[in-house]
C-alpha cells in the first residue's frame, strides 16, 4: 500500500498540481485510515468495502471527531479510491455513495478597519525586525495572499515600480496591486533592512527569519500572535484573519466578486460568495444595533 500511496502523492503534486499543504492533509488522512483497517482488519485498502468504510466514519463520529475533520477524511479517501478505480487496481470506488453530516459552514472572522490599523501599526520600525514584520503584515493585508504563499514569494516577485506582487499557487499564478503604505514598507525592508538580514547573497526568499533563512510557516504565526496580544485584540487573529478581512472590505467598499475572487486566487466563485454573506451578516448587526425600532 505504501507504493500506490506514494503514487497517488505523485499524482495529486505532479497531475492535479494540488499546494503541498493539501496534498500532505490528503495523505495524513489516508494513512490514518490505512491504520484502522490494519488494526481492524486481515485485509488492505483495495479490500475494504462500502459497509466497512461506512463503520470507519461512524467511529471518528463517535469518537468526536468534529464534522468538518470527517467531512475532510471522506473527501481525502473518497479522492484516493477514486485514483485506484482509475489505474485498474480496483473495479468500483466504495467511498462514492458514503454520505456523512456535513461541516456547517461557519462565517469567518474579520476585523474591523480600526482593529486592522491597530495591528499593521504594532511593529515599530526601530530595528530590523520590526521593518520586516511591518512589511509583512502590510503586504498581507494589501494582497489578501495565504501565509503559504506569503513566505514562497521571492524577491523577483516585487515590483515596485508598478506597485504589484505576482503570486504563484501551483500552477496557477496571479498578479495582485499593491496600496502606497504596503509599497513603503517593502521598499523600506527590501532596500534598506533585507541585505543586512540574509545569510546567503544568492538567497532568493523576500522574507527571512532572524538567520537569514526563508521565513516559515510557524515563524510567521508566532510573529502574528504576538502583534495580537500587544494590539490587545481580543479576537483570535491567524495569518488567514488578514485573508478574510481583505476580501470583505473590498466587497463593502463595492468591489465585484469576480474581482475578488481573482485577486484571492478562488477556482470556483462559490468560495469568494461567503464574503457576500459575511457583509450581510454585519449590516445587519449594524442596523439592529443602531436603528431605534430595531
Amino acid at each position: 500500500m505504501a507504493d500506490l500511496i506514494a503514487l497517488y502523492e505523485d499524482h495529486l503534486l505532479n497531475i492535479k498540481r494540488a499546494s503541498a499543504n493539501t496534498v500532505a492533509s490528503y495523505l495524513r488522512d489516508i494513512r490514518q485510515f490505512q491504520q484502522y483497517v490494519a488494526h481492524n482488519y486481515d485485509g488492505d485498502l483495495l479490500e475494504m468495502d462500502k459497509d466497512r468504510i461506512t463503520v470507519y466514519f461512524a467511529t471518528m463520529t463517535n469518537s468526536g471527531k468534529s464534522p468538518a475533520t470527517v467531512t475532510r477524511s471522506l473527501a481525502s479517501i473518497k479522492g484516493f479510491y477514486g485514483f485506484l478505480q482509475s489505474e485498474g487496481y480496483i473495479k468500483q470506488n466504495p467511498v462514492l455513495s458514503i454520505h456523512v453530516v456535513k461541516a456547517e459552514k461557519k462565517l469567518p472572522q474579520i476585523l474591523t478597519g480600526k482593529e486592522v490599523e491597530l495591528l499593521l501599526d504594532q511593529p515599530k520600525q526601530t530595528d530590523l525586525k520590526g521593518y520586516r514584520d511591518k512589511a509583512m503584515l502590510e503586504l498581507l493585508y494589501a494582497t489578501g495572499i495565504r501565509v503559504s504563499e506569503l513566505i514562497a514569494l521571492n524577491v523577483d516577485d516585487v515590483n515596485l515600480s508598478v506597485e504589484f506582487i505576482r503570486c504563484s499557487s501551483g500552477a496557477k499564478q496571479r498578479v495582485i496591486p499593491l496600496y502606497p503604505a504596503a509599497v513603503r514598507a517593502l521598499e523600506a525592508y527590501i532596500n534598506e533592512v533585507r541585505p543586512n538580514m540574509i545569510a546567503d547573497p544568492n538567497e532568493t526568499a523576500l522574507f527571512v527569519n532572524l538567520y537569514g533563512e526563508r521565513m516559515s510557516r510557524q515563524g510567521f504565526w508566532k510573529i502574528i500572535k504576538h502583534y495580537q496580544q500587544t494590539a490587545g485584540i481580543e479576537k483570535d487573529i491567524t495569518p488567514h484573519t488578514l485573508r478574510h478581512s481583505f476580501a470583505a472590505h473590498l466587497l463593502e467598499n463595492g468591489a465585484d466578486l469576480k474581482s475578488i475572487q481573482e485577486m484571492l486566487g478562488h477556482s470556483d466563485i462559490s468560495s469568494t460568495q461567503i464574503y457576500a454573506q459575511l457583509v450581510k451578516q454585519n449590516l445587519k448587526s449594524v442596523y439592529n444595533k443602531f436603528h431605534p425600532k430595531a
